[in-house]
């Protein structure tokens, strides 16, 4: 008979990470990203609380991942550790251990309740080369006046349909450069909306083409203020 596995004990500290993706990181994938922040946890010496089974692993649980080309300023992870470190001290050094453009922004002490459950909306800001404000500012009028746009996207469970629409709460267009900003606040809905669908959705219903590659970037998540649409801290209460 197979012998049990080790029971580990529970971590006796939660931390909450937030940090940013900058630069050409932001191509880097989930995958990627995961397996460089666990070397960089063995780099810093960071006292990791583990899983109990055959194939233990450190105790990390990530929330609400931007997509792969997305840069953002704020993602986040929860790490449960065997022992108490002051916070800030362990953002200096995981900092340190992580590749310039995986930055850590700020560390602290996890409070109840679910990390991902926080985490209802998200504020993003899209800047498009090459698209003339006029042009987006028609594809944003026709989208707002929309009572739903329908986009497909493939997912792990084969290929969706779902209403793009439903999902925003704000967008609004200024002038950036050769080209047009974008700025939108998304729910956070299942599929999840991402920006790359409010683009086909604006191409959809406006006809707005976009010749090059967006620069997609993340700039808030957290809880929604359902009086006023706006985004709290998720790392705060």
């Amino acid at each position: 008979m197979r012998a049990q596995p080790e029971q580990q004990a529970p971590p006796v500290q939660r931390l909450r990470v937030r940090y940013a993706k900058r630069g050409r990181l932001r191509f880097t994938s989930h995958r990627d990203f995961s397996r460089a922040f666990e070397r960089a946890l063995v780099r810093a010496r960071i006292p990791m609380a583990y899983s109990s089974g055959f194939n233990p692993h450190p105790r990390i649980s990530y929330a609400g991942a931007s997509p792969t080309g997305a840069a953002s300023e704020a993602e986040y992870l929860e790490i449960g550790l065997a022992e108490e470190v002051d916070p800030v001290a362990l953002a200096a050094r995981l900092d340190e251990a992580l590749p310039v453009g995986l930055d850590v922004v700020e560390v602290v002490l996890a409070a109840p309740g679910s990390l991902a459950d926080r985490l209802e909306a998200s504020r993003w800001r899209l800047d498009l080369a090459g698209v003339g404000l006029d042009d987006a500012r028609r594809a944003v009028d026709a989208f707002l006046a929309a009572d739903a746009v329908e986009v497909q996207r493939m997912t792990k469970k084969g290929l969706r349909t779902f209403d793009s629409r439903a999902a925003v709460l704000a967008l609004g267009v200024t002038a950036y450069d050769a080209g047009s900003r974008l700025e939108v606040v998304l729910r956070h809905t299942e599929p999840v909306v991402r920006p790359d669908d409010l683009l086909t959705g604006l191409h959809g219903v406006g006809g707005l083409d976009v010749p090059a590659a967006p620069l997609v970037t993340r700039l808030a998540q957290g809880p929604l203020d359902a009086t006023d649409g706006t985004i709290g801290d998720p790392l705060s209460g």
